[in-house]
């Protein structure tokens, strides 16, 4: 039995070390191709005049799609925001998911809205759409009001899809704040297409609790205060300045965020628009449509723009954040599964040989990989058979290594767009960069194990996030909620009324 052990012993150490040669090989590779991607875009984009998109001719239209139930508290705000937005030729469509507060009735007052005779046709499938509505007042003449059944996000998205006939469509939260110049900057890869057609650009989502908020806009930017929001921003610049870029160089973008991106509108027509039976439709759609053109052989990419473009709510309690990050899981698994056609298939090119086998491997399994070396090693430790050189070797090694890939991210902050203008909010962030590995990530892993065993169950909601909101004009006070009864935000999918 003992030598049994001490095989099994050295092969799982052995493959943990190579396993975690891997990793690190990778992360490392993403970060350099992710510097290089970053000072390519800054060069090109350092004297970009993005006024003389909104005077110019060619100029494509655009459509703004925001989904929204019951946001009562904040939804005349938020589109105020939106219709003060910098463009020139654009249209905001607000979609009224059949909200059971008075959201519709205090947007009809507001802008002063009657229900017209607005053709469309039901190119994608959604829950009835009872009447669109047009403001009387000229002032207004850029918004669109679709009224219809609840249906869940997706199923709103598609809705508006059939109303809208612009040329491009961005999907945002409705509770998200766009930059005043995010559609010229998502809008540029568009209008530099070549030879190979862009049918979808994202950005950088930024956290928004804290920060100072009057009318919609974003007046100062302030760190979170709490330990659990400013580790995802910690999270959230890794992911976009290290990840998403990287991989957008590479043109093995799987996801843009949900929170905002702009498509090619008849692309997503014609590859069936938004999935209603799936908690992730924003990767599942990214997915979806670069099969799409794979399939019918057209040359195609997906952009991403590093500059921070739009700010959002993340969750402050942790029985909201696990929530969502099940969501998260849940979502990635069921567009693996759905398109495993793709797993290293020559056909898809860069998206089957590399963007997918990286989500597979990485970004699902690997926290249950983790989780499963945990378990090994506490059982090594209880039965006495603990390597403890090389497991004080392998967790010191795993330690330096995140904190290195959390600190080039701060500076990579920094050095680009410095939205963190105050000294100590740097060095907060180095703080976290130092504490996360202990105290945010395993809370993290753990909640994406239950993702599994949620999906497992078949578990299919959404689930409710608490939110604060946004309809202070101030930084909210410590201690306080911003009337979280009336705020709360609560978000299904198809078939869960």
């Amino acid at each position: 039995m003992g030598t049994f052990w001490t095989i099994l012993g050295e092969v799982v150490n052995n493959s943990v070390f190579i396993l975690t040669v891997i990793i690190f090989s990778t992360y490392l590779s993403l970060m350099i191709f992710s510097a290089v991607s970053l000072r390519k875009y800054l060069r090109k984009n350092s004297y970009v005049d993005y006024n003389s998109i909104i005077t110019s001719p060619i100029a494509p239209t655009l459509s703004v799609i925001a989904p929204a139930y019951n946001e009562s508290a904040t939804i005349v705000d938020n589109i105020r925001t939106l219709l003060s937005l910098y463009y020139n030729n654009f249209e905001i469509v607000v979609v009224n998911d059949g909200s059971t507060d008075d959201s519709m009735e205090k947007i009809i007052a507001a802008y002063e809205l009657e229900k017209v005779n607005y053709y469309f046709d039901y190119r994608l499938p959604c829950e009835r759409i009872r009447g669109v509505y047009k403001s009387r007042n000229r002032s207004f003449k850029k918004l669109v009001v679709v009224d219809k059944r609840n249906g869940g996000k997706a199923d709103a998205l598609n809705a508006g899809l059939n109303v809208i006939k612009n040329d491009l469509v961005v999907s945002i939260d409705a509770d998200s704040i766009m930059e005043p110049d995010a559609l010229l900057k998502l809008v540029k890869p568009f209008l530099e297409e070549k030879e190979k057609k862009v049918i979808g650009a994202g950005g950088v989502i930024r956290i928004a609790n804290s920060c100072e908020i009057s009318g919609g806009h974003i007046k100062k930017i302030h760190l979170p205060e709490k330990w659990l929001p400013r580790a995802q921003v910690m999270e959230y610049t890794r992911a976009f300045l290290l990840g998403r870029m990287a991989w957008s160089e590479l043109d093995g973008l799987l996801l843009i965020s949900g929170a905002l991106g702009m498509f090619n509108r008849e692309i997503v027509i014609q590859a069936g628009g938004y999935s209603t039976n799936t908690v992730g439709e924003d990767m599942e759609l990214v997915v979806r449509i670069r099969r799409y053109m794979a399939e019918k052989k057209q040359p195609y990419r997906v952009e991403y723009i590093p500059d921070p473009l739009c700010w959002t709510e993340v969750p402050s309690d942790l029985k909201s954040l696990a929530r969502q990050r099940s969501r998260w899981t849940r979502g990635t698994m069921e567009t693996l599964f759905k398109h495993r056609k793709l797993f290293f298939h020559p056909k898809y090119g860069k998206l089957g040989l590399l963007g997918y086998p990286y989500w597979l491997f990485f970004e699902w399994l690997a926290p249950i990989v983790e989780f499963l070396g945990i378990v090994w090693f506490t059982v090594l430790a209880i039965t006495g058979r603990l390597n403890l050189p090389f497991f004080l070797l392998l967790l010191g090694f795993v330690y330096f290594f995140a904190v290195s890939l959390s600190i080039w991210s701060v500076l990579f902050e920094e050095i680009t767009f410095h939205k963190y203008e105050k000294r100590r909010d740097v060095i907060k962030l180095m703080i976290t960069a130092f504490l996360e590995p202990f105290l945010y990530h395993p809370l993290t892993m753990l909640m994406n194990i239950k993702g599994n065993i949620d999906k497992l169950f078949r578990k299919t909601t959404w689930g409710k996030q608490e939110r604060q909101g946004f309809s202070g004009n101030s930084k909210p006070k410590k201690g306080t909620k911003a009337n979280n009864e009336t705020l709360e935000k609560k978000e299904e999918i198809a078939g869960d009324h």
